[in-house]
């Protein structure tokens, strides 16, 4: 038998205060993210380790600079990934560089 609270997605949608579930699942994370910042860093930290976003975007998720940010890995003891960039890149930044002076 489903309670009250188990029928709260359909009661919402059926009023009309959402035009569907998937509204009403986005909006209820942004309003638990807002009310639990932890839960951001929680996020930026996760999806930083996986790789699905940068440093600085993942600073910006959880709403700090990327020097806090960084220090906050390393209390986590989360290594920062340093992306690697071919030399011959490289190379031709430095000459770049170097011809514009």
């Amino acid at each position: 038998m489903k309670t009250a609270f188990n029928k709260l997605d359909e009661i919402l949608i059926r009023t009309g205060r959402y035009p569907g579930k998937k509204e009403l699942i986005e909006d209820a994370i942004r309003t638990l993210l807002r009310a639990k910042p932890e839960l951001k860093m929680d996020v930026a930290i996760e999806l930083y380790k996986k790789s699905e976003v940068s440093l600085s975007r993942a600073s910006e998720i959880c709403g700090l600079n990327i020097e806090d940010f960084k220090e906050l890995l390393k209390e986590k003891g989360i290594k920062i990934l340093v992306p690697s960039i071919p030399n011959e890149e490289v190379d031709k930044e430095v000459e770049r560089i170097l011809g514009a002076i």
